[in-house]
């Protein structure tokens, strides 16, 4: 068992380089390449989340100015809106004004025509009124006239 102890002892003594070798390239890949390797992807997952954050921001800005803007449009409208019906309001308004006119008007000429047919019948009653005295006076005349002194046959008195 000495030679086996020995051998191994040998052994062990031989890989004590390799195993300083080894220990040594395990420092120098750990500072030369593993380290920095580290930071570079610390500092690229930090920036991929960063503009992320970012992303996410700008898309957090934009949907506030496009609600913004979409609010201006609905007040834009509700102007433009207010607008046509005060227009509507006084066309409507300029009708009803005309309306009144036309039917003032109307009802004016219609006073007018019938104080000039009252005219027009006093006047031919009071024509008819000296018409029918006229005729009554004749008749009586005739009427009352002696016999013997009655128009010839046809004539007129």
């Amino acid at each position: 068992m000495d030679l086996i102890l020995k051998q191994v002892g040998e052994l062990l003594l031989g890989a004590v380089p390799t195993i300083v070798i080894l220990l040594s390239l395990y420092a120098i890949y750990s500072v030369l390449l593993h380290q920095p390797l580290k930071r570079v992807l610390e500092q690229r997952r930090q920036r991929t989340e960063g503009a992320l954050v970012k992303a996410r921001a700008d898309i957090a800005a934009a949907e506030a100015r496009t609600q913004e803007y979409e609010q201006r449009l609905r007040e834009a409208r509700l102007v433009i809106f207010k607008a046509q019906e005060a227009r509507r309001q006084q066309a409507q308004q300029a009708r009803a004004d005309a309306v009144l006119q036309a039917r003032t008007r109307a009802q004016q000429q219609v006073r007018e025509a019938r104080a000039a047919i009252e005219q027009d019948m006093a006047a031919a009653r009071g024509g008819l009124q000296a018409e029918t005295e006229r005729l009554a006076a004749e008749i009586i005349r005739t009427i009352l006239r002696p016999a013997g002194m009655a128009p010839a046959a046809g004539g007129q008195a």
